[in-house]
């Protein structure tokens, strides 16, 4: 049984959650330029992002399998950050955690959840596809002249 929490400054378990990150974003180590800007995260960073923004980490017993990070914007609210441990994924924990996310965006009415995926990341096209997202723009990092990351949006009922 997965347990979904929000978190708060009393979390107390941010190495652990940037491992998490880390080891659930490793596979886009060499296959994505510029680098994941999970790199440049630290426990520091976490707990600032997370009083900032909305986090939510998902937990199989007391160990962290899963996160995400929502930001309220004027028109949407942007998903980021999610990150499932690599021997959870396909589970079903993403989905819980989109789950959260619609509830989110409807309790703020907001009726557009955003995202933005790396252009190399084909697979993650697909899934966030098959949740019902659009591909809404390709754009690139700053110094790039290439499309690095495409934006999609998905429109609530």
């Amino acid at each position: 049984m997965t347990d979904i929490i929000r978190l708060d400054q009393d979390f107390g378990r941010w190495p652990e959650l940037l491992d998490l990150i880390l080891s659930s974003f490793a596979y886009m180590n060499g296959r994505i330029d510029p680098p994941s800007s999970g790199l440049s995260l630290t426990p520091e960073a976490l707990q600032a992002k997370a009083a900032a923004e909305i986090g939510y980490v998902a937990l199989d017993g007391d160990r962290l399998t899963g996160c995400m990070f929502l930001r309220p914007e004027e028109d949407s609210l942007y998903l980021g950050k999610l990150a499932i441990a690599p021997d959870y994924q396909g589970k079903g924990i993403g989905r819980q955690l989109f789950a959260i996310a619609e509830a989110v965006a409807k309790e703020r009415e907001l009726n557009v959840i955003r995202l933005d995926t790396r252009i190399e990341l084909t697979g993650n096209h697909a899934i966030f596809g098959a949740w019902g997202f659009a591909r809404t723009a390709e754009k690139s990092h700053p110094g790039y002249d290439r499309v690095t990351y495409v934006e999609m949006r998905k429109t609530l009922a």
